[in-house]
């Protein structure tokens, strides 16, 4: 039985309609203008990825932005903000600063990316 999914290429700015079929462990993506809308459509048909942002508190009573280093599955996006909730950063830390290194084993880091 054969398995569809219709979502958006975001791999360029064209923002191709695209839809991923999967029959029998073969994939088969239509709409893509290019062979990197094919790679995204597949990849976000088996394992979607998503690069997680948020704010943490700063020990000096503001908030520093924080990203993931690299994308983390997507069903473990609120359990990475939840345990964003739990940390604070030093009043020193500066734009690159590893904040946790590979979150809840996921291989990605949390990293400052602004001011606090």
């Amino acid at each position: 039985m054969a398995k569809a999914m219709e979502t958006i290429c975001i791999m360029c700015p064209m923002g191709c309609p695209i839809t991923v079929t999967e029959t029998d462990g073969v994939f088969s993506v239509k709409g893509n203008s290019c062979k990197r809308g094919e790679v995204y459509g597949i990849g976000e048909f088996t394992a979607p990825v998503r690069t997680v942002t948020a704010l943490v508190r700063t020990k000096n009573g503001g908030v520093a932005s924080v990203k993931t280093s690299s994308p983390v599955p997507k069903d473990m996006i609120f359990d990475i903000l939840d345990g964003l909730k739990k940390i604070t950063a030093p009043k020193n830390s500066r734009i690159g600063d590893v904040l946790v290194k590979n979150v809840l084993g996921t291989g990605s880091d949390i990293v400052v990316t602004g001011g606090n």
